[in-house]
């Protein structure tokens, strides 16, 4: 599965939130400033290449829906973060959060928890 750019991420994010649709009403969900409809197209149109993408024809018309899912390209992601990042290290992780003040003792307290119960989705 290739690395999605930010533009491409942006896309996904709406296509995943409305489940399908027409380029014209992704455009709508998209936050201002909303892109021109031919910069979106060729992003959507990447998107499928990339096989996150697939489409049902209406004639000239395309309905897009995702083929990825979200928690799919989530685990990808992530794990590419904490390689590239982290040295591999969920560790390094958890202590880079609390450095950043990001997470508290009683968040700790829940995340051990959830690792003693061997619960992995919390």
């Amino acid at each position: 599965m290739k690395r999605l750019t930010r533009k491409e991420e942006e896309a996904m994010k709406i296509l995943w939130k409305a489940r399908k649709g027409f380029i014209k009403e992704l455009i709508d969900l998209h936050p201002e400033p909303k892109p021109p409809y031919t910069t979106f197209s060729s992003v959507i149109r990447i998107l499928e290449e990339k096989e996150y993408v697939g489409h049902k024809a209406y004639g000239k018309n395309h309905e897009y829906y995702p083929l990825v899912k979200k928690e799919e390209y989530r685990k990808i992601f992530m794990k590419d973060v904490v390689s590239d990042y982290f040295g591999s290290s969920y560790k390094n992780v958890v202590s880079f959060f609390v450095d950043e003040k990001k997470l508290s003792a009683n968040d700790l307290k829940k995340l051990i928890e959830i690792i003693e119960k061997g619960k992995g989705n919390g």
